[in-house]
């Protein structure tokens, strides 16, 4: 069965920014040390590890909910095909961007992800999933019949990647 191409397009964490958009202080120098590595998916410091525990990251997973054609293929895929999926969970496939692939890896288990339906009349965050699966190799790269098949892509190194996602 052909998946959906779902995108990824990183982590967002508490804003900081005034009313003009500009970033306002903050009080504790940890935070903003934590906030700082995790925007940019770097190990953090160990001054920052200590306090940046209770800090969460968040993903922002997108999909098309609407139908469109890939290789002969319908990739739509919608919170309500999530919603009919066994126990309410997916695997994120045909993710073929390598920043976004390199985002999939770094996700943690337990960590949260808002749904995003894009490229459609009514693009907008459709509902909030977790993360419940290490990334493992994405299957779609192998399948010659699969809009997401990557030829270039060898099984004993496989390029891309997916994650197992539930809803909240």
């Amino acid at each position: 069965m052909a998946r959906a191409r779902k995108r990824l397009a990183g982590a967002a964490g508490p804003d900081k920014k005034g009313p003009e958009g500009k970033r306002t202080k903050t009080k504790n120098e940890c935070e903003a040390s934590a906030k700082v590595e995790n925007s940019g998916l770097q190990e953090t410091s160990e001054a920052s590890e200590d306090c940046g525990k209770n800090l969460n990251r968040y993903w922002l997973m997108k999909s098309e909910p609407e139908s469109r054609l890939e290789k002969g293929v319908d990739v739509k895929f919608s919170i309500e095909d999530l919603k009919a999926q066994p126990k309410q969970t997916t695997c994120w496939d045909g993710v073929r961007n390598y920043q976004a692939r390199n985002f999939l890896r770094a996700m943690k288990l337990e960590e949260d992800a808002f749904f995003y339906h894009s490229n459609c009349r009514k693009p907008g965050i459709a509902g909030l999933m977790k993360i419940v699966k290490e990334a493992y190799p994405d299957h779609t790269q192998f399948e010659k019949n699969s809009p997401h098949y990557d030829p270039s892509s060898k099984e004993d190194n496989p390029k891309w990647s997916m994650r197992s996602l539930t809803l909240f």
